[in-house]
């Protein structure tokens, strides 16, 4: 009887083994992980053209006449509706649809950049460079990375997010150079073009690949321990958008939020992205190598981004970024220094050390609209990233201006300094909210 028993018993234990491998593989790749991948390439494709503003400021202001001022007005409409668009777009995409509403930005993008090529006067600039592409870039922004980590993702939020922040420093990775060399080599207009064609190309991936909600295929967020319906459409996109603006700006930690991330926008892409460029070419750098710097700063940005998420889920996010916009001002002010006609050591230190912390700002930032607000936090985010573009729209319009007035960039550097500074003070002043641990605690 026991000879005729234990092999039944093999077989069952032998089953059992088979299933529970196969839960553990399903588990690896939750379906989770390739929606966050789609969104990935997605923000990577779209990031192409927030490379390309620092590279045509010379060469408009060569083709057309027009002053930096100028340009760089259009790059703060394109700036400030960048952030402006992105708590519509949130509440868009819990109205619509992810898919729909990040097909139709792509679309605008890629007729913003492409009309660009027949221009001849400044007010088109504005128009297809400001306000056409800030429409499609604002609705596809962090917001739309913020969504889809809230709907898809209950444990690992800080890492994803990391990861979907950092694919904007990897579309600048890709695009720099190239669009660089095309400038030098071709002009500006086979920039534009390309632009508008790596918009157009992600569009199918959107389409076929990305979906809304983890519940329009069966499954579970990553990490809940149950099944969460698909809600309904929530009417009232901008009406609901207004309302969690108007219930936000009551609290003491919007404003703080908004505060440090307003400097973090005029630091980063109304500073360094718009201007490093020109600044560098002021000082004898070739156009291609200083883009090549600019492009090594996305390499480290994507480090320091993803390793910013997973700090994110394990320390404090205010001391977080307390460390991260004080070492950022003290960076800045050690760049008038270091630019030269050519690239040596102490320069590359600062792209690696900026580059680190070039957004690493988000996941905390983000982690602490969820600790505040909960449900809205996607909506409030957008709110907050409206006021990170709104910094940078100032910055880039004033870091051209005080270029024609003063003749050098240096008094914006030493500004921008000073403001990291204070952005450091400000993090440290948010409140946690009562009763919620602290990521290492919990």
């Amino acid at each position: 009887m026991t000879q005729a028993t234990e092999p039944a018993s093999d077989t069952s234990a032998s089953d059992t083994t088979a299933r529970t491998q196969a839960a553990r593989r399903a588990a690896r790749v939750h379906r989770a992980w390739f929606v966050a991948a789609v969104t990935f390439v997605t923000i990577t494709g779209a990031a192409a053209f927030r490379s390309l503003p620092g590279l045509l400021i010379d060469p408009l202001h060569q083709e057309f006449g027009w002053s930096r001022g100028t340009i760089g007005a259009a790059v703060s409409i394109n700036l400030a509706l960048y952030g402006l668009t992105a708590p519509f777009a949130a509440a868009l995409m819990d109205r619509f649809g992810i898919r729909r509403v990040v097909a139709a930005a792509l679309v605008v993008i890629a007729a913003g950049s492409g009309l660009t090529v027949w221009m001849t006067t400044a007010w088109q600039l504005w128009l297809c460079w400001g306000l056409l592409v800030g429409l499609g870039t604002g609705s596809m922004a962090l917001a739309f990375a913020a969504t889809v980590t809230n709907r898809w993702f209950t444990e690992r939020r800080g890492l994803v997010t990391g990861i979907l922040t950092a694919a904007s420093a990897s579309g600048q990775l890709i695009f720099l150079p190239v669009l660089s060399w095309t400038v030098q080599s071709h002009g500006w207009r086979p920039a534009a073009v390309t632009v508008s064609l790596a918009a157009l190309a992600v569009v199918p991936f959107v389409w076929l690949l990305l979906r809304d909600h983890p519940a329009d295929v069966g499954v579970k967020p990553y990490g809940a321990d149950e099944f969460v319906p698909k809600p309904g459409p929530v009417p009232g996109a901008a009406r609901r958008t207004l309302a969690v603006l108007s219930s936000a700006v009551r609290t003491g930690p919007f404003w703080l939020l908004a505060g440090t991330f307003a400097i973090c926008g005029a630091s980063t892409n109304g500073l360094i992205q718009t201007h490093f460029v020109p600044a560098a070419h002021d000082h004898g750098m070739p156009i291609t190598a200083a883009a090549s710097l600019l492009a090594v700063i996305g390499v480290f940005d994507v480090a320091g981004t993803i390793a910013s998420g997973w700090f994110t889920d394990r320390f404090e996010p205010r001391r977080l970024l307390a460390v991260y916009y004080a070492l950022r001002g003290v960076s800045l002010l050690f760049l008038p220094m270091l630019l030269a006609p050519s690239v040596h050591p102490p320069m590359i230190f600062f792209i690696v050390f900026y580059g680190l912390d070039w957004v690493a700002t988000v996941p905390p930032t983000l982690a602490l609209c969820r600790e505040h607000y909960g449900e809205d936090s996607a909506i409030v985010f957008g709110w907050v990233l409206a006021s990170h573009q709104v910094g940078a729209a100032l910055v880039a319009y004033l870091g051209g201006l005080a270029r024609d007035v003063f003749g050098s960039y240096d008094v914006v550097w030493y500004a921008s300094g000073a403001l990291c500074a204070a952005a450091a003070l400000m993090a440290l002043v948010i409140r946690r909210r009562p009763g919620v641990l602290s990521p290492a605690a919990a």
